[in-house]
């Protein structure tokens, strides 16, 4: 168990409104008046979460994406955000990559704070809030034996744009890792049919076995229909159904419900067995995604 799941196990005596749903779910969702909103903060780290020679402006995108990935999950509509933001070494090319992606993606800016640090990398957070648009808002606890499992997109792309851009190829497109797009419209159409959803920022595998946990079942996945880019290495699929940063939805619809969006067909639901994930028949061995502060087992 990494440190990350230690310490969010702790967490979770101190978080027991029911908006929490118990720390083990994409967001929070609490009721207000005849409102239900929808709430996640992520941060990024500079060295981990992008290159310390980047462009700050794909940083302010970046932060703003994955968080609103969250929102999709949910089948949420995004109502603004606010930025915890530690001064770095160009802060007006944050400023105008944060302005590019509240224009793509029609969010305001609410508010924040921002603080300066010396030494060690910069840091920077931002919370997202929603507004649900279905009732009951998706969960990742609600899939069912029976289940189909569909994901919306390709993975694979921001590990192949990650290796690019450490490697100086200006020639490869890059696009997926420095500036993904959180899949809101796809999110907002399957979030009404969906028996459970989540998006795949950590790794394909590691999100799926964490849905499988959560909805007390067995995801039995078939690795040959996972779409991953036709560049990649056959022998590397694996390596992308591990590595993260794709900000696609997991989507577990009920057998006979087709995705009213594109989506690909990935396995099925089956009932709770020996282990919660199962890809061509078998558990995935070594590491299956991104955790931060892994111990070794």
């Amino acid at each position: 168990m990494s440190r990350e799941s230690n310490f969010i196990a702790a967490l979770r005596a101190l978080a027991p409104h029911p908006a929490a749903r118990g720390l083990a779910d994409d967001c929070a969702v609490l009721d207000v008046g005849g409102e239900t909103l929808v709430m996640t903060h992520d941060m990024m780290v500079e060295g981990v979460h992008w290159l310390p020679d980047q462009d700050p402006a794909d940083v302010a995108w970046k932060i703003v994406a994955t968080n609103l990935s969250d929102l999709a999950a949910k089948g949420a509509e995004p109502i603004g955000v606010l930025l915890g933001y530690m001064l770095g070494a160009d802060d007006a090319r944050f400023v105008e990559g944060l302005a590019e992606a509240l224009t793509a993606f029609d969010v305001p800016l609410l508010g924040g704070d921002t603080v300066s640090g010396s030494g060690g990398g910069q840091a920077v957070g931002l919370t997202a809030l929603g507004r649900a648009t279905c009732r009951p808002v998706p969960s990742r606890s609600g899939a069912r034996p029976g289940d189909i499992v569909w994901i919306t997109g390709p993975i694979g792309a921001a590990m192949l744009g990650f290796e690019a851009l450490r490697d100086g190829d200006a020639t490869a497109d890059t696009t997926a890792f420095r500036r993904p797009v959180p899949r809101l419209a796809e999110g907002r159409a399957l979030a009404p049919l969906a028996s459970a959803m989540m998006d795949i920022s950590d790794g394909l595998l590691l999100d799926a076995t964490r849905l499988a946990q959560a909805s007390e079942v067995t995801l039995a996945l078939e690795s040959a229909q996972v779409l991953v880019p036709a560049s990649l290495p056959p022998a590397r699929r694996m390596e992308a159904m591990t590595w993260g940063d794709d900000y696609e939805l997991l989507a577990i619809l009920p057998a006979g419900v087709q995705p009213p969006c594109p989506a690909h067909r990935i396995g099925m639901v089956t009932p709770s067995g020996k282990f919660p994930l199962l890809v061509d028949g078998a558990p995935p061995a070594g590491r299956i995604g991104y955790e931060h502060g892994n111990v070794p087992s």
